[in-house]
């Protein structure tokens, strides 16, 4: 199957205007983000989608291909299917335009999930390792079968561990005391690995990416401001890989100083 992969980039941000094009050792966000992509062995193409002519012509400049797409979209999935409707393959991914530590093994490991044909869209997760996570609505949790296909993704602690969790409210501020028992599969924060992460990267059919586009916001996305909750309440199944990398969004400046850590840290 061909699979092209999409890597969506708008310049507007409120909490860190520009930063696609943010320099992290000197090269641009989004330079990062696309070479790592290029290394995928199972991605036939690598397009940025923006509507910034500024981005548009930085991508050119360093080589790379790139698209002018509507202004209008609310999301980095509508700003694919654009490109989508235009092209002529099996498979799109969803590659965050400020996720520069990408790797391209993760980006073939969500296109081979499609490889099983019962899946109508594919991505990744990984078990989180520091229980302040496990809490942090900003990182959005995930359940599947034991085929790997998602039942849930949610800000919220799931599964939640009635036994080893403990919960009160005071006023208005929700307390959460973990506990354990037992000494055995404990990850580095001495804890049972409880819940996994999702890892914001999808493989969508090509004629779900469009489906999936052109209808409304559902109930449960709306509530949790999950987009991936319109798929799976519309019947969609979303299959979920196991991976050991993890990635870094950047949504401030402080986010990129992290990354720029992480960098050094492994070289």
């Amino acid at each position: 199957m061909s699979a092209i992969v999409v890597i969506p980039a708008r310049y507007a941000s409120t909490r860190f205007p520009g930063k696609p094009l943010a320099l992290l050792r000197g090269m641009p966000i989004i330079q990062h983000v696309y070479q790592n992509s290029l290394n995928a062995r199972r991605a036939d193409d690598v397009i940025v989608a923006t509507d910034s002519e500024t981005i548009f012509e930085k991508v050119l400049s360093f080589g790379g291909k790139a698209v002018m797409t509507s202004p209008d979209h609310p999301s980095g999935t509508d700003r694919i299917a654009e490109v989508a409707s235009s092209m002529n393959c099996d498979i799109m991914v969803n590659v965050q335009g400020d996720e520069p530590l990408i790797k391209p093994e993760m980006i073939d490991d969500v296109i081979a999930v499609l490889d099983d044909s019962r899946a109508s869209l594919g991505t990744l997760a990984t078990p989180i390792r520091d229980n302040r996570e496990i809490f942090d609505p900003n990182v959005v949790k995930v359940v599947f079968g034991p085929e790997g296909f998602a039942w849930y993704f949610s800000r919220a602690p799931i599964p939640y561990r009635r036994d080893e969790w403990k919960a009160s409210v005071t006023g208005n501020e929700l307390h959460v005391i973990v506990t354990h028992k037992g000494s055995s599969g404990h990850n580095s924060a001495g804890m049972t690995c409880a819940c996994f992460k999702h890892v914001g990267i999808y493989s969508y059919r090509r004629d779900v990416l469009l489906r999936i586009s052109s209808l409304p916001p559902s109930r449960l996305e709306s509530i949790e401001k999950l987009e991936q909750l319109r798929a799976l309440e519309n019947g969609f199944r979303i299959k979920v890989r196991e991976t050991s990398g993890e990635t870094i969004g950047v949504d401030t400046p402080e986010d990129l100083e992290r990354v720029e850590r992480c960098l050094n840290s492994s070289s």
